[in-house]
C-alpha cells in the first residue's frame, strides 16, 4: 500500500511538471501578437529606423494561405505540398511461450507491428493574406497537418517489392517470417498542402535581412503551424492544463491517503 502511494506521489509530480508546463504554453499564446503581413512590414521599418536592421523580433501570430512555386510532392498519394511525412508499418503476429512462478508454459499469439519505413520532408513556404506575403520557415515547428492515407494491404507483396505509386521498397528479411508472421503493411500519410488558410504562431524576425517567421528564441514560446483556429489551438492546451491539474490532484490525494493508512496500519 506504502509503494503504490509513493508511486502515486511521483507521478503527481510529473503531471505538476506538465501542467505548469502547459498553463504556460496557454499564456505566451494568448500573449502572442495577432497581426497580418502588412503589420510586420510597419513594425519591421519602424524598429530599424530607430535601432537598425536585424535586431527586430516580436512573438506574434498569422492567418493566411500556403503558397510556394517549388512545393513537395508526398511519396504515396503525390499531393502537391510544403511538408509531408510518409511512413510503412508492418503489421504481424508471433506466437509467445510463457513460463509461470509454478514452471507451466502458457502459449498464446499476440500482434505487434514495426515501422519499416519513414520519410519526413518540410520546405520554407510564404503564407499570404490579404495584406500582403511573409517566409515562413518551418524547422522545429510543430506541425499539425492532414491525413490523406491510412490504408493496410494484406498479406506479403509477390518478389518482396512493395510499391505504392511511385514508392517501391524492397523488402529484403523484414517479410521473411521467422517467429513473426507478416499480416500485411499499413501505409499512412500526412500532409501540409497548397492553398490551404492555416495558423502560423511564431517569432517574427528581420535577422536576415528580410522579415520571416521562424522558431522562437524562447523555449517557453511555442512554435505552431496549424489548420486550426488560434482560438481553438489555445483552448487545446488550456484543457489539456486543466486535465494535468485535476489528475495531479487526485495522484496527491489518494497516494497521501494510501501512505497515511500504511502508517496507521
Amino acid at each position: 500500500m506504502a509503494f503504490v502511494g509513493l508511486i502515486l506521489i511521483v507521478a503527481g509530480g510529473v503531471l505538476w511538471w506538465v501542467q505548469n508546463r502547459q498553463q504556460n504554453r496557454c499564456r505566451q499564446l494568448k500573449l502572442a501578437r495577432a497581426c497580418q503581413v502588412s503589420d510586420l512590414e510597419t513594425t519591421a521599418t519602424a524598429v530599424s529606423k530607430e535601432i537598425g536592421g536585424g535586431d527586430w523580433r516580436d512573438y506574434v501570430w498569422l492567418w493566411g494561405t500556403v503558397k510556394t512555386a517549388t512545393p513537395l510532392t508526398s511519396e504515396f498519394k503525390e499531393v502537391p505540398c510544403v511538408c509531408y511525412t510518409s511512413t510503412v508499418v508492418r503489421e504481424y503476429e508471433e506466437t509467445v511461450r510463457q513460463k509461470d512462478s509454478d514452471g507451466k508454459v502458457t502459449t498464446s499469439t499476440q500482434r505487434g507491428s514495426e515501422t519499416i519505413s519513414e520519410n519526413n520532408r518540410r520546405i520554407p513556404f510564404d503564407l499570404v493574406d490579404t495584406s500582403g506575403q511573409v517566409r515562413v520557415d518551418p524547422e522545429e515547428a510543430k506541425i499539425e497537418p492532414v491525413e490523406v492515407l491510412d490504408e493496410f494491404r494484406p498479406g506479403n507483396p509477390a518478389g518482396g517489392m512493395l510499391s505504392f505509386g511511385p514508392f517501391s521498397l524492397a523488402l529484403g528479411d523484414e517479410g521473411a517470417g521467422g517467429t513473426r508472421r507478416t499480416l500485411g503493411y499499413r501505409y499512412r500519410e500526412t500532409v501540409l498542402p497548397l492553398d490551404r488558410p492555416l495558423l502560423v504562431v511564431g517569432m517574427a524576425s528581420d535577422r536576415t535581412g528580410t522579415i520571416a517567421i521562424e522558431k522562437p528564441a524562447q523555449d517557453d514560446q511555442p512554435y505552431i503551424i496549424t489548420l486550426k483556429s488560434h482560438e481553438a489551438i489555445t483552448k487545446s492546451v488550456d484543457q489539456s492544463a486543466k486535465i494535468a491539474f485535476w489528475s495531479m490532484v487526485g495522484c496527491f490525494g489518494v497516494g497521501i491517503l494510501l501512505l497515511l493508512a500504511a502508517i496507521v496500519g
